[in-house]
């Protein structure tokens, strides 16, 4: 079979935006068509199919490929100690606190959540945070358990938490890194949509929710963040990508203290 002859119709695309949206809440706009069609070709040579409406039978007859599909559609790009600037703002917050919990609301590969406990455990005592990472993508949540990265991604890393937090793979590692173990045995991962609320988790002082506004629509968004909200404390702070904004609300629930950082006022 010649992938390379295999298109993806109009048809076939508003199939996987509707199922998407559905299954998510993502917003997938027309020019998500090239990068739909490159990430499912996988399940297609996977199962060695001709075209795009044989797999569409597929997913309509087989539950556990949706979660496949939407595992393959969501995956995107992170690294650590990405948009430095919150970071900075963590650890101001960490230096001043005895006690803090986090969560990081979509945390991908677990980059995020990491980042955040290498400040946590450095300036707070051990057993007085908590971290907390969530993605609908399961397998890069299994990914973040592992705590287990390609040696590229330890160059954003701060020195002081890279020497002391990073060990260098070796043997069947060899050019990776691990977090260390005791790290990973804190921070806890589970597989969450946000169009759902999470009653079970309690209470955070910090949630990230970064570089997933962009994808919902502003219906969406009022549901994502009112979720959110059920789960961060008064006087906590939200902290979103530095290319979004929570201009679409129609609560006065936050207050703007920095760029992309709300504090929760009621």
């Amino acid at each position: 079979m010649n992938s390379l002859n295999i298109e993806l119709s109009d048809k076939e695309f508003l199939f996987f935006k509707t199922m998407v949206f559905d299954e998510v809440g993502i917003t997938l706009n027309n020019s998500k068509k090239i990068l739909v069609a490159s990430r499912l070709l996988k399940r297609l040579l996977h199962f060695k199919l001709n075209n795009y409406a044989q797999y569409i039978k597929i997913l309509q007859e087989n539950s556990l490929e949706t979660t496949k599909m939407i595992n393959l559609i969501t995956t995107n790009e992170t690294y650590f100690f990405r948009e430095h600037a919150h970071f900075e703002f963590l650890e101001k917050i960490a230096k001043e606190s005895s006690q803090l919990r986090v969560w990081s609301a979509a945390s991908s590969i677990g980059a995020e959540a990491y980042s955040t406990a290498f400040i946590l455990d450095t300036y707070i005592d051990s057993s007085s945070w908590q971290v907390m990472g969530s993605d609908i993508n399961s397998e890069v949540i299994d990914q973040a358990k592992k705590g287990l990265y390609s040696e590229n991604l330890v160059e954003k890393i701060p020195s002081k938490y890279k020497n002391k937090y990073c060990l260098k793979g070796s043997d069947n590692h060899e050019g990776e890194f691990i977090i260390d173990r005791k790290l990973t045995k804190k921070v806890d991962f589970f597989i969450s949509n946000l169009l759902n609320k999470n009653s079970s988790i309690g209470e955070f002082d910090i949630i990230f929710l970064r570089n997933v506004l962009i994808y919902f629509d502003n219906e969406t968004k009022e549901i994502v963040i009112e979720n959110i909200l059920h789960n961060l404390k008064i006087g906590g702070y939200l902290i979103i990508s530095l290319t979004e904004n929570l201009q679409f609300l129609k609560s006065n629930s936050f207050k703007q203290i920095k760029n992309s950082i709300y504090q929760r006022i009621k």
